[in-house]
């Protein structure tokens, strides 16, 4: 009963401003005076069920792009902004497909190597002990892989390598800089 005061209105423009004012759309006065709903309403409303349609039957899948061309191909007219709208306005959107990370080989049968460290992480002097590690930086050419070995009582990066690939030789010359730089004794 927001809109009682509005009946003695004449044309159409005040109740535009009055609905404005108020925040509500024309639309809702008219619901209440009882109008019926006009073509537009009526073709949005039919093009909501069928978008629920799609939604349901392919397992909440389609995103507005698929959705828009299945309601295309099958009624003709409508826009891609319109059916976004109105999944928007309804709550309806896609699932998210999940990002496949492959991590590690768990078929790969070749032999681990020892641990020889035996989680002894405080060696006590400089270069007798080392931990190495391989991570990836995305950049704007693709990813760029970095090997680094740590020094385990420094706490020093004392080799690091990186390549456009990851291969043996990245882990190769990062150990060959971490030798050079710091001459470690035999053994």
């Amino acid at each position: 009963m927001r809109f009682a005061f509005v009946e003695f209105h004449c044309g159409d423009w005040p109740v535009r401003l009055m609905c404005r004012a108020l925040g509500d759309s024309a639309g809702v006065l008219y619901d209440w005076r009882g109008y019926p709903p006009s073509v537009g309403h009526r073709r949005r409303e039919s093009l909501a069920f069928e978008v629920e349609a799609i939604h349901r039957r392919t397992r909440a899948r389609y995103g507005s792009p698929r959705i828009h061309a299945e309601l295309a191909a099958a009624s003709g007219r409508c826009s891609v902004n319109t059916v976004a709208k109105l999944m928007r306005e309804r709550g309806i959107a896609a699932k998210a497909k999940r990002r496949f990370r492959r991590t590690a080989d768990s078929n790969d049968h070749r032999p681990v190597a020892e641990n020889v460290l035996g989680r002894w992480f405080d060696p006590g002097a400089v270069d007798r002990a080392s931990a190495s590690d391989i991570t990836y930086i995305p950049t704007r050419a693709g990813k760029l892989y970095l090997a680094a070995v740590e020094d385990l009582h420094s706490r020093r990066i004392v080799g690091w390598s990186m390549l456009e690939r990851i291969d043996s030789r990245l882990i190769v010359d990062a150990l060959e800089m971490a030798i050079a730089r710091r001459l470690p004794e035999a053994g």
